[in-house]
């Protein structure tokens, strides 16, 4: 019954438009009466995002369900693919929502309610991870806000290619910057990937130009 409710809503919606479609037309469509719809979605707007609560809470258990040997920053960006694979398992009707999003502002505010929502969840964990770290729970809020930003970006071009292309791989790359900056290299991670450190000692008063050549002779550079 509450796939039927989506479906009888999203076949309206393009024909009659959001704001025209009632409640009552979306029951009639579906043969059900109006308590079975508020049974499933407390306001219009719910029919819309039927699938966000199931997947935060999928978030929360996966982030609950961590231990102290997961890399922080690599677990929320794991948690943030539950987001991707929910759009993924049906790509139909989320660039059909996604157009809709885009042309009903109380849709707009409601999906930015939600993504708060998520974004919420990946600073708690953070938090937890960061305790008594000096400026522990400042970093767990921007690497949440980092990670939204990386998957969404990724996310809203793939909906706007009409679902096309290689969503995961999209999402890989976005998450990966926030990685690299933000994440802890594994232990075993090649000499190559880590940074190099060269000290140079000079003396006072060096002119800039020897200073320079004292470097690129110590890199091997010319």
């Amino acid at each position: 019954m509450r796939d039927a409710l989506v479906a009888a809503a999203f076949q309206l919606f393009p024909e009659r438009g959001y704001e025209q479609t009632t409640v009552d037309d979306i029951v009639t469509l579906a043969g059900v009466g109006r308590r079975s719809f508020f049974r499933y979605f407390p306001s219009k707007e719910d029919v819309v995002f039927p699938d966000h609560e199931r997947c935060l809470a999928d978030m929360t258990a996966f982030l609950a369900a961590g231990t102290d040997e997961d890399e922080p920053v690599r677990r929320v960006c794991d948690a943030a693919r539950l987001v991707l694979r929910m759009y993924a398992e049906n790509p139909t009707f989320s660039v059909q929502r996604y157009r809709l999003t885009k042309k009903v502002p109380g849709l707009r505010a409601y999906e930015l309610s939600v993504v708060w929502r998520y974004e919420r969840a990946l600073a708690e964990y953070l938090r937890g991870r960061f305790d008594g770290r000096p400026d522990g729970a400042l970093r767990a809020d921007v690497i949440a806000a980092a990670v939204v930003a990386a998957h969404n970006n990724a996310l809203r071009s793939w909906l706007r290619s009409a679902g096309q292309g290689d969503a995961d791989s999209a999402v890989d790359h976005a998450l990966g910057h926030v990685q690299a900056v933000f994440g802890t290299p594994p232990a075993d991670a090649p000499a190559e990937d880590q940074e190099d450190v060269v000290v140079v000692i000079s003396r006072r008063g060096a002119p800039m130009w020897r200073v320079v050549r004292e470097i690129e002779a110590t890199l091997g550079r010319d």
